[in-house]
């Protein structure tokens, strides 16, 4: 037995309470080491009872180790419990308190759920599809607030970072009908408060509405009007920094060291010079966006209440945070417990490009954007650069650094305004596209829809992944739309592909097969990531629903793809 792969702890990811009356525990062992792994337990209190003992199974494996996981539950929901491991050579030992060892003395402590242990899902953000809008350039509703200097919608030629086209609130209400044909159930708006850029992220002021999008009271109706389609929306929040016309900077220029505001921001060295950028910005040096200092008092109850009166004033149902990682945990925690208390089921998504398990203990965010599954497809589906085995890893590696509640929440995007846009990393390839989306709607956490992608919108870097939505249904790739509007209601039809656990069945070949179950119902993927049809055998013989073709199939063990095709499964 390789002791090293041995590891569990006390502590979410590896012990946490799924609900007030249910403990679920991890073990990580090295990779093909342990055979069997079963977990003993009872109250704590009762030291006369025998264990309860429950074989835990391997719910995801990387090249290097295997998880196993389980539920358990006592009586008054008190814990002690120790593993036993039987290794490849049929020997047992035991894995306690004080380690691995061949005796089970000193158990593992878990003293008491307490109702505030338990995490508490968004119920309604699990069933969602979410789609993204950057609004400048999605929709111009209002041409009356056009900026002077507007170009044609779609127009490319002198294209930049800095172009306008008119997009705006308007624009979203007016389209709000094709975004409920499509499926969309959630609306993340990137910011729209008053900014002298394209994309706002350098915010002037956290309490008007950009004039190029519109006012309060059209903000007001776009979230009336999607909260009577059943749609939610969630506005962008940038608390990192702000821009350098925001007053509190505009203050500190001005008077220097004399400023209330000289704790605000982070001051290199007087006196502070926008062309010199001598204070801490967002990114490298990005001069317009001077960093708040978020320990401040002030600068603290200032943001807490942005965050607060949006909720309030006109009815947002969450927040998708900017750059969140770069402020401290103690932030958010304050952050979300504000957001709740004003709006109970409110969503609270970070903006996270890697591991973010500290973000993710149930005491900040519900969720990240998923870069790191971004990433993944990206590498399999799109440039080929990964096999199955290595796609498989990545994912499962992911997965076991969250309870699976949060997993459950997590955004699963292929592609956003900062990335280059999946069409484009697959070289248009749009049955690379299909494959991609068909396991981003089966796996899982929640589809996230990038404008655009489901008409096969393109675009490499910024700018030209932010260009204008194609309203024109004759430059539209309308097959594709069908073929989201499927995935997406099959999704919505089927609680397995919701709430269902993850089984990995077959990971070869550039193949990828899996199960996902909820109660009495199973759904099985397989997706051929190859150029040529291809054989594989699930080991299972039954009658199921072809759901993207709608027929019955009857399996017999082995099954064939074509290059390229996606079959989901349902029995």
């Amino acid at each position: 037995m390789n002791k090293y792969g041995i590891y569990h702890v006390t502590e979410a990811p590896y012990c946490y309470a799924e609900d007030c009356n249910k403990l679920t525990l991890r073990v990580r062992t090295a990779a093909k080491d342990i055979e069997e792994c079963t977990v003993f337990y009872k109250d704590k209190y009762f030291e006369s009872s025998p264990y309860e003992n429950k074989s835990m199974d391997v719910v995801a494996t990387s090249e290097l180790f295997d998880f196993f996981q389980c539920d358990i539950n006592t009586d008054r929901n008190r814990y002690e419990y120790y593993f036993k491991l039987i290794d490849t050579d049929k020997k047992e030992y035991y894995l306690t308190e004080r380690g691995v060892s061949e005796g089970n003395s000193y158990p593992f402590i878990f003293p008491y759920i307490a109702h505030e242990d338990v995490y508490e899902e968004v119920e309604w953000m699990q069933e969602s599809i979410v789609y993204q809008i950057f609004p400048e350039r999605f929709c111009n509703g209002d041409s009356s607030i056009n900026p002077e200097y507007v170009m044609p919608w779609g127009e490319e030629k002198n294209l930049s970072y800095h172009s306008r086209y008119g997009g705006d609130l308007k624009g979203i209400i007016d389209k709000l009908e094709y975004l409920e044909d499509l499926g969309v159930d959630v609306i993340y708006v990137t910011p729209i408060f008053k900014s002298n850029t394209a994309h706002k992220y350098n915010t002037c002021d956290y309490f008007n509405i950009d004039p190029e999008f519109g006012t309060v009271e059209v903000a007001k109706e776009l979230v009336h009007k999607c909260h009577s389609k059943n749609i939610k929306i969630i506005l962008d929040a940038v608390f990192n920094h702000s821009g350098d016309d925001f007053f509190a900077f505009q203050d500190l220029l001005t008077n220097q060291e004399k400023s209330k505001y000289t704790d605000w921001y982070f001051v290199d060295n007087y006196p502070v010079n926008f062309n010199k950028g001598n204070y801490y910005t967002f990114g490298k040096n990005h001069r317009n966006m001077p960093k708040f200092n978020t320990n401040n008092r002030e600068v603290r109850d200032y943001l807490l209440g942005v965050g607060e009166y949006w909720v309030k004033e006109i009815g947002i149902d969450g927040w998708r945070l900017d750059v969140c990682d770069e402020i401290g945990h103690d932030f958010w925690r304050e952050f979300k417990k504000r957001i709740k208390n004003t709006k109970k089921d409110a969503v609270v998504i970070g903006e996270i490009m890697h591991e973010a398990n500290s973000f993710l203990k149930g005491d900040q965010l519900d969720g990240i954007m998923n870069y790191p599954f971004k990433n993944a497809l990206t590498d399999f589906f799109a440039k080929r650069v990964i096999s199955s085995e290595e796609f498989s890893n990545i994912l499962g590696i992911t997965r076991m650094l969250y309870m699976d509640s949060i997993t459950r929440q997590m955004w699963n995007l292929i592609d956003s305004h900062d990335t280059k846009r999946f069409l484009t990393e697959s070289n248009e390839n749009i049955n690379s596209l299909k494959l991609a989306i068909a396991f981003q709607f089966t796996y899982i956490g929640i589809p996230y829809i990038y404008y655009g992608d489901e008409i096969g919108m393109n675009g490499g870097d910024d700018p030209y992944n932010r260009r204008c939505m194609i309203w024109n249904k004759e430059k539209q790739n309308l097959e594709l739309l069908d073929f989201y509007k499927k995935l997406i209601k099959i999704r919505k039809e089927n609680k397995s592909l919701i709430y269902g656990d993850y089984k990995e069945i077959y990971c070869k070949d550039n193949i990828v097969s899996f199960k996902r179950c909820f109660k009495d119902e199973n759904v099985i993927i397989i997706i051929n990531n190859n150029d040529c049809k291809k054989i594989i055998d699930l080991n299972e013989e039954f009658i199921a629903k072809d759901l993207i073709n709608e027929k019955l199939v009857e399996v017999k063990s082995f099954i064939e793809l074509n290059s390229m095709e996606t079959m989901i499964l349902k029995f």
